[in-house]
């Protein structure tokens, strides 16, 4: 009897237990050998910003003690859509093989005037790669920063998703890929995501 309560105190506890979250962060440092403060995206999955502390140093290891995070999102809905994190054995077909996907877009643009190329970030969940360029194109920033000679463009653009048909494209580590899948559903009644902008020290995490 005492096996039996632990055997189903215990499949009670899994499947209660929450799904971890994507999240994704502005991280910034002052590397070696630059005069200015550098900055990059990280996109990684865990239960909580202090989770991800060594997937970040994992990604941007050259950036030393100085490396910090800038403002980060809890991704939860994008363009009316429902993002969640599921484990990979427990995904259905369809969610394997969704009609939606998540993109990561990095528009550039120049403004008159100012040396320096402007940027602008979008996460839009399309069809496909080309559906997502073409609404990241109708954006302000798009339409409007752009001076002869030197067009708005695109910079990068990746599809953040886990399945092998992305592999080139997408931009999360490996063993996440392994362990997880990205479960997109139409789902317009979620809160906005919420976006936290400061200095984040990572041992202050």
């Amino acid at each position: 009897m005492p096996q039996s309560y632990w055997h189903i105190t215990c499949k009670q506890s899994f499947m209660q237990a929450p799904l971890p979250k994507l999240f994704m962060l502005l991280l910034g440092s002052k590397a070696p050998n630059r005069n200015v403060e550098q900055h990059d995206y990280f996109f990684g999955i865990g239960d909580s910003i202090k989770e991800l502390v060594p997937q970040i140093k994992t990604f941007w290891p050259e950036a030393g003690n100085s490396i910090h995070i800038d403002g980060w999102r809890e991704v939860n809905k994008v363009d009316g859509f429902g993002i969640k994190v599921v484990p990979r054995n427990t995904a259905t077909p369809e969610s394997i093989q969704p009609s939606h996907k998540l993109f990561f877009i990095n528009l550039g643009g120049y403004q008159t005037g100012k040396l320096q190329e402007q940027h602008y970030v979008v996460l839009s969940v399309q069809e496909d790669r080309a559906q997502a360029v073409q609404d990241a194109k109708k954006t302000v920033f798009y339409k409007t920063n752009s001076i002869k000679g030197a067009n708005s463009h695109i910079d990068e653009k990746y599809g953040i998703d886990v399945d092998d048909i992305y592999r080139i494209e997408d931009i999360l580590d490996p063993s996440l890929k392994a362990q997880y899948h990205i479960d997109i559903q139409p789902n317009n009644d979620l809160p906005e995501d919420e976006i936290h902008l400061g200095y984040f020290k990572l041992d202050k995490i």
